[in-house]
């Protein structure tokens, strides 16, 4: 029975893009090798933080957003995670039926604002 899952990370803001990239990259690498399906690999871009983190008041948000019957899968990437000096946060949860639907609404762009003329 595969599980819906959906992790958010914070990339520390002082490195450099391709830095951001090669971090992006290299949890992307984790799951397809644990041959995972990735439903969504998404930069949710630069953001200021509600509270500072280590000293840091931005950082760089990505979200996985991911399938898969490995359960221990979702402790091998939150220990990648906690090991990289450049993660400020991560949060991993467990999707139920409706989230996944309203995932699948927003990728389509259902939910962006219109510009008003």
């Amino acid at each position: 029975m595969n599980k819906n899952y959906e992790t958010v990370f914070i990339i520390n803001p002082v490195l450099s893009e391709k830095q951001v990239e090669d971090t992006v990259k290299k949890y992307t690498d984790v799951l397809n090798t644990n041959k995972v399906k990735i439903i969504c690999n998404e930069s949710l871009g630069f953001k200021e933080l509600a509270y500072p983190i280590g000293n840091k008041n931005s950082g760089f948000f990505h979200l996985f957003q991911y399938e898969t019957e490995k359960i221990d899968l979702v402790s091998k990437l939150e220990t990648e995670l906690k090991r990289d000096r450049s993660i400020l946060r991560y949060l991993t949860v467990s999707l139920c039926k409706d989230a996944i639907e309203y995932n699948e609404r927003r990728a389509k762009g259902e939910f962006k604002k219109k510009k008003e003329k």
